[in-house]
């Protein structure tokens, strides 16, 4: 089985994306370069699945939510997804976001925040909106005597629940959670992962869960694809990428997870730099410069290969 294909019918696929950006321009408007934020992504999401996105900031992620919600279009490369027009993958597709204050408008009453994709794209014509969502909040568990109030009134894990509300309204099949548990405590995030899988078996949901935490991502997707400098260096089953990373990048990742009992990995030219930028892309393996296992070969570019049970674009993994 090839381990960037899921084991269910594909919903989404991503062939070989390409997204690029203007970065400054001269006195004609001319293009003085691009940042690189994708390059060359291969992924699929099959029904009902969970598929993980990890990386360090400015890897990539969030690029690649806005593609899969339809917001930009790549410079090359094709989505392919069982929806016919775009206007039908806007209500297919839904997003959580990483801080349910900030993601909410603050001048309507919360039954009017879990509505407004119906009203925003006309299905909510003829319907009981209050109604609708009343059957929502309670299916994340929010009283209906208080769908009048306003989000302040809500501590962060409500706040969430109603975000999670509001992206079924539209009867998704698919959505991003963008770090959904990053702005709560450790008790309520664990509440709100329980929330998801729960929905996620009771309504065949597919999720894209974007995340720095190792540990959430274990907990609730299938596959993960780990990314650096917009490529996938590491995908796989979850247990198998995590368990027994074979990328040196995949390995960093977790090495800089804190363990009680275990010490930190000793200093590398990773830990001590940062991502490089993307306006112009390294040669060879993205992640020679900062690679404590790099050697003769790494010049070369590298594609993803079959090693012990991942994808993996390292020759020497």
């Amino acid at each position: 089985m090839n381990a960037l294909a899921p084991t269910r019918p594909a919903l989404l696929s991503l062939e070989n994306i390409h997204v690029r950006y203007p970065a400054g321009r001269d006195w004609l408007g001319r293009s003085k370069g691009y940042a690189h934020a994708l390059n060359g992504i291969d992924l699929a999401l099959g029904e009902g699945e969970t598929l993980g996105i990890v990386g360090e900031s400015g890897c990539g992620k969030s690029t690649l939510a806005q593609l899969l919600l339809g917001l930009i279009a790549p410079a090359s490369g094709e989505v392919r997804h069982a929806y016919e027009s775009n206007a039908e993958r806007q209500h297919a597709i839904q997003i959580v976001f990483q801080d349910p204050q900030s993601s909410l408008n603050p001048r309507l009453p919360v039954w009017k925040i879990i509505t407004e994709p119906l009203v925003v794209h006309r299905q909510g014509r003829h319907r009981d909106l209050r109604a609708v969502a009343e059957g929502l909040a309670a299916q994340v568990g929010i009283r209906a005597e208080y769908l009048g109030r306003y989000p302040h009134q809500f501590s962060g894990g409500q706040r969430q629940r109603i975000a999670i509300a509001r992206a079924l309204s539209s009867a998704p099949d698919v959505i991003v959670l963008d770090e959904p548990t990053s702005a709560l405590d450790i008790s309520v995030q664990a509440q709100i992962l329980n929330l998801l899988s729960r929905l996620q078996r009771e309504r065949g949901l597919a999720y894209v869960l974007i995340s720095h935490n190792v540990s959430v991502v274990r907990h609730l997707a299938e596959r993960v694809a780990v990314m650096y400098l917009g490529q996938v260096v590491e995908t796989g089953a979850t247990a198998t990428v995590l368990g027994r990373p074979q990328h040196p990048y995949t390995q960093l990742l977790l090495d800089a997870v804190p363990q009680l009992g275990k010490p930190l990995a000793g200093d590398t030219a990773a830990q001590r730099t940062e991502l490089p930028g993307n306006r112009t892309l390294p040669a060879g393996c993205y992640f020679r410069d900062r690679c404590p296992k790099a050697a003769a070969g790494c010049e070369q570019p590298q594609a993803l290969r079959r090693v012990a049970g991942a994808e993996v674009r390292c020759h020497r993994a």
